[in-house]
């Protein structure tokens, strides 16, 4: 064990560093009277050294003979006044926020508790919670080099969001104990079923260190998908395939994928805490200094903007640099090449009032000289109506656009005009130009690990979320699905037919849509969660993918390698600039609306709510698409054509001023989107669309 004598050290950075033969412990908290350094043996002995120096609210010490690997936690002397927030109590073990690694789990909740009966009467608890806590774990700086970071440009990005655990744990080919592990997406067959499929960058469900919430622990079930963060700089011990080693495996997964190509993009929580309302555990930050990281409201208690029991403050110091710290570590230490950034709407709400985009957090990341190069994506809601901000986060910022999404479903399922479909299927112009951003900025999405998977999305009217153990009463009821006539699993060829196309026409609005595109993983290989559209604590085959693929799963998995295909190989499909009506060689705009007749649309045809049809024209030799070395790259002119009626419908194609030739290119009607015929199509020619059909026709370039 180390020795007693501290030395004083530094404040920052904040954290445990191993320097000059021991190791320098930093962490904060404003209120406290006294802080406690707990050495914690293999046996279990705790050692216990005071930190004595106090810099900027920081108590700070170096400990000689302290070495990588020892655990450690805090104990906090200071005031218990629930009224105030104050709830520092002794008896209450405390991760360091600032931990890069984290070992163990909750194992006896009551003992966390840091009341007797009532949270906010002033009665603490002296139950001691070491044994039944996790642990801070010092570590060693460095690992395994994460190579070259590939720079994909927003506009060539294709996002494919996966859980770490749950995208490996049924691979055949992955080793094992290597299944469901940052190790297990490294392995060569899924690198190359990545690359197969075409896409640019992995988007991973939460990866930091996370427990499950006091709900969860009193009905014996885990939190699987991981949005209950503890520790915002330790990569989470249950996905490494040998515990200890989660960081040098994190490492080595980045490198893997970024020798592939494919970037790296992590799933961020930094809206909320696992340590729930105030009837929750004392962790980590409650027991340090509760005021300094979460919004409470005038008579002591959090204000839950998150749905979760607690929000962190994003007006406060502690928090903006807690959060920017994590991100930067991530960023630099461990290659990570983005983030997606949970409800960020509470992350612009400085102590709970209204959103502001631009906040001190929020602000802090888009002016870091690290940060600002990364690739940013806000979630522009939380739980909260307030919170909804689809299109108004500051310029540096993408986002989810859940409009996309919800108008892609209702349009298919025949619920809405073409109006607002235009602006999704352009780059949502409206809701990004005026703050100067670029199409790109839109995430466009039809499904996302929160909700119903593709599969069960053409399957389901209704949720079915039983087995979570709350009675169907968790997860969203607005779902915009339809199930094409049958509840759930079924045999009729009719139906299965229907929702194979209906499938097919929303991946190839999702891929073709000028904007950023990003698939939840297992859709394009029909994946099914039985119709839950919430397994956030199901961490069974409910959620992992199946690679044991039939005929219909190996049909979908073919038509969205050609989507994606498709996409890459056509700039004029994926702009990095909204269309402006320029006039392209034909003399036309650049992007032309049209009709079923093959004319431009009318004020009439635009407010016209039954029109289930819509052709887009779009002339790729005035694309402002460019190659790597800037310049502009000219490509073919395209027509897309959107048919969600019920019935067949005739269309004409335009006439010979936007093209001399209509070659078929793809058909949503067919089980792999192959034209029934390839023959060239003349100018003005009339031909019948299937009901609910998608297809896509190319002029090649003079």
């Amino acid at each position: 064990m180390a020795a007693s004598h501290v030395h004083p050290g530094h404040p920052f950075p904040l954290g445990a560093h191993p320097e000059a033969g021991g190791v320098r412990f930093a962490v904060a908290s404003s209120i406290a009277d006294a802080v406690d350094l707990c050495l914690i043996s293999e046996d279990g002995e705790e050692h216990r050294i005071g930190l004595t120096e106090r810099t900027f609210g920081i108590w700070h010490g170096l400990v000689p003979g302290v070495t990588p690997g020892q655990r450690y936690g805090y104990r906090v002397h200071g005031p218990y006044d629930p009224a105030r927030g104050w709830r520092c109590n002794p008896a209450k073990l405390l991760v360091d926020p600032y931990a890069t690694r984290i070992t163990g789990t909750v194992t006896d909740l009551d003992a966390t508790l840091g009341y007797r009966h009532d949270p906010m009467s002033p009665g603490r608890s002296n139950t001691d919670s070491l044994g039944h806590v996790p642990l801070s774990v010092v570590t060693s700086p460095g690992g395994p080099d994460t190579g070259v970071k590939p720079e994909t440009p927003f506009e060539e990005t294709v996002i494919y969001e996966l859980h770490v655990r749950g995208f490996t744990r049924l691979h055949p080919d992955v080793p094992e104990h290597q299944r469901g592990t940052y190790l297990g997406l490294t392995h060569p067959s899924v690198l190359e079923y990545l690359l197969r499929l075409g896409v640019t960058a992995v988007e991973l469900m939460p990866v930091h260190t996370f427990v499950d919430e006091p709900a969860l622990l009193r009905r014996g079930r885990h939190n699987y998908w991981g949005y209950s963060s503890l520790g915002f700089l330790a990569p989470h011990e249950g996905y490494a395939s040998e515990p200890g080693r989660e960081t040098a495996e994190f490492r080595t997964m980045v490198a893997a994928l970024h020798a592939a190509g494919i970037e790296v993009i992590m799933d961020v929580v930094f809206n909320h805490t696992g340590e729930g309302g105030v009837a929750g555990p004392t962790l980590s930050m409650r027991g340090l200094d509760a005021p300094a990281y979460y919004v409470l409201d005038s008579r002591g208690s959090d204000i839950d903007l998150t749905g979760c029991g607690n929000t962190l403050d994003p007006a406060s110091p502690t928090v903006v640099r807690l959060v920017a710290d994590s991100l930067r570590y991530f960023a630099s230490e461990l290659g990570v090449d983005g983030f997606r950034l949970d409800l960020a709407s509470a992350l612009g709400r400085p102590r709970g009032g209204s959103f502001d985009p631009n906040s001190p957090l929020l602000t802090a990341i888009i002016t870091d000289p690290v940060l600002s190069r990364c690739k940013l994506i806000a979630e522009p809601w939380d739980a909260t109506g307030e919170g909804y901000r689809v299109g108004g986060f500051a310029p540096q910022w993408t986002e989810w656009n859940g409009r996309f999404r919800d108008e892609v479903r209702d349009f298919w399922r025949g619920q809405v005009g073409v109006r607002d479909l235009a602006y999704r299927l352009s780059g949502s112009e409206d809701l990004y130009a005026a703050s100067t951003r670029r199409p790109w900025a839109s995430i466009n999405f039809v499904t996302a690990h929160d909700g119903f998977t593709l599969r069960d999305l053409v399957s389901y009217n209704d949720k079915h979320n039983e087995a979570n153990g709350e009675d169907n009463r968790d997860g969203t009821n607005d779902n915009r699905s339809w199930n094409c006539g049958v509840e759930g699993e079924t045999t009729d060829p009719e139906v299965l037919g229907l929702r194979d196309r209906q499938a097919r026409n929303m991946l190839a609005t999702l891929l073709l849509s000028t904007g950023t595109p990003m698939l939840c993983a297992g859709d394009e290989i029909w994946r099914t969660q039985g119709g839950n559209n919430n397994p956030y604590c199901l961490d069974d085959e409910t959620s992992w993918v199946d690679w044991n693929l039939d005929d219909r799963a190996e049909d979908m998995l073919a038509f969205a390698r050609r989507l994606i295909a498709l996409r890459a190989d056509s700039p004029a499909l994926r702009q990095p600039e909204f269309f402006d009506g320029r006039p392209s060689t034909t003399g036309r705009p650049d992007l032309v609306w049209l009709t079923e007749q093959g004319a431009p649309m009318t004020p009439n045809d635009w407010f016209d709510d039954t029109r289930r049809t819509i052709g887009m024209w779009i002339d790729g030799s005035t694309s402002l698409s460019r190659d790597r070395e800037g310049e502009l790259v000219a490509d073919d002119t395209w027509l897309l054509l959107l048919h969600a009626g019920d019935s067949d419908t005739t269309v004409t194609l335009p006439p010979v001023e936007y093209g001399e030739v209509y070659l078929p290119v793809l058909d949503s009607g067919t089980r792999r989107g192959l034209p029934l015929s390839d023959s060239a199509l003349s100018p003005g020619k009339t031909i019948t669309v299937p009901a609910r059909t998608l297809l896509v026709f190319r002029t090649p370039r003079a």
